[in-house]
C-alpha cells in the first residue's frame, strides 16, 4: 500500500477538542484522522456516516466496566434472553 502525507490547518481549540476526543477513544490524532477519512471514503461522504457515534457515547471507564461485566457473566454462566435485559444489567453497575 502506498502512503502519502497530508497537512491541514485548523484552529487550536478545534484541534485540542479533537485530540481529546480521539484520546478518549484510544486513538492518537493521526489514527483518528485516518479512521475518519477511511469511513468517509468507504461511504462516499459524510451524510452516510456517524463514525464516532458509538465510541463517543461510552467513556473508556464505561467500556472497562462493560468488559468486567462480560467476564463476570462468562464466569457465572449467566444468560439473558434478549439484548435489552443484558443492557439493563450492564447499566446497573
Amino acid at each position: 500500500m502506498n502512503t502519502t502525507t497530508m497537512q491541514i490547518r485548523i484552529d487550536a481549540p478545534t484541534k485540542a477538542r479533537a485530540k481529546k476526543a480521539f484520546k478518549d477513544m484510544g486513538l492518537d490524532m493521526s489514527s483518528g484522522v485516518k479512521f475518519l477519512l477511511t469511513q468517509v471514503g468507504n461511504k462516499n461522504g459524510v451524510n452516510y456516516i456517524c463514525p464516532f457515534g458509538f465510541m463517543h457515547r461510552y467513556t473508556p471507564e464505561m467500556l472497562e466496566s462493560f468488559e468486567k461485566e462480560v467476564q463476570e457473566a462468562i464466569k457465572s454462566k449467566r444468560t439473558f434472553t434478549n439484548a435489552k435485559d443484558l443492557h439493563a444489567q450492564i447499566m446497573k453497575k
